[in-house]
């Protein structure tokens, strides 16, 4: 069973690796978008691990619910509706417990990414985060590792895609040959979430 302090310590993770990796995802966004999503999700994220420092909630839904909220408050552009819809989405549906499931969280973080889905009017396939965020999810019945290799992997096979929606749409075919930021940054909320299970040692079971 995962608590809320395990999903506290999954969003500062978040905002660790964002932090490491703000300039690479800049850099995949420079010439497909507006170059500002890893200044972006480092503007947001830093806000969250703020926000979680100055008044740790007691629930995992109501610790997702605040990193979701805060985020859509401080990221610009398309990425704060985003990631806050997915978080926002994800803790509403775990709702009020104070310890959740794997397969509850697994189940509600799908709930979130058919909420990005709807929001953005996009489908795997279109070189956008849910060509990351769907395949680990039906990974996650395996693992948590597994879903961060599988975000990784869906984020690599944005490369050939030809970008359907977002700015890059606009770009048309031009759009092949680069790496969808978006793909990338949910690879990483992914991977620290991979690494706090491990941490926990409960990492291999995932969420079956």
């Amino acid at each position: 069973m995962r608590d809320a302090d395990f999903f506290r310590r999954w969003m500062v993770a978040t905002a660790a690796s964002v932090e490491r990796e703000a300039d690479r995802l800049t850099e995949l966004d420079s010439p497909i978008g507006d170059a500002d999503h890893g200044s972006n999700l480092l503007r947001g994220f830093t806000a969250v691990r703020t926000a979680l420092d100055a008044e740790p909630p007691d629930t995992p839904g109501a610790v997702l619910q605040l990193a979701g909220r805060t985020l859509i408050s401080t990221v610009g552009g398309a990425s704060g509706p985003l990631y806050g819809t997915l978080l926002r989405r994800t803790g509403k549906e775990l709702g009020d417990g104070s310890e959740v499931g794997d397969e509850e969280l697994r189940e509600a973080l799908r709930a979130g990414v058919d909420a990005v889905a709807r929001l953005g009017g996009a489908a795997p396939g279109d070189k956008t985060m849910l060509d990351a965020w769907t395949p680990a999810i039906d990974a996650l019945a395996t693992s948590y590792r597994a879903a961060a290799d599988a975000a990784e992997e869906g984020a690599e096979a944005t490369i050939p895609l030809v970008a359907r929606k977002g700015r890059a749409s606009y770009l048309g075919e031009r759009s092949i040959g680069h790496q969808d930021p978006g793909a990338t940054s949910s690879a990483l909320l992914l991977e620290a979430l991979a690494d706090t299970a491990d941490a926990d040692g409960a990492g291999a079971g995932g969420a079956s």
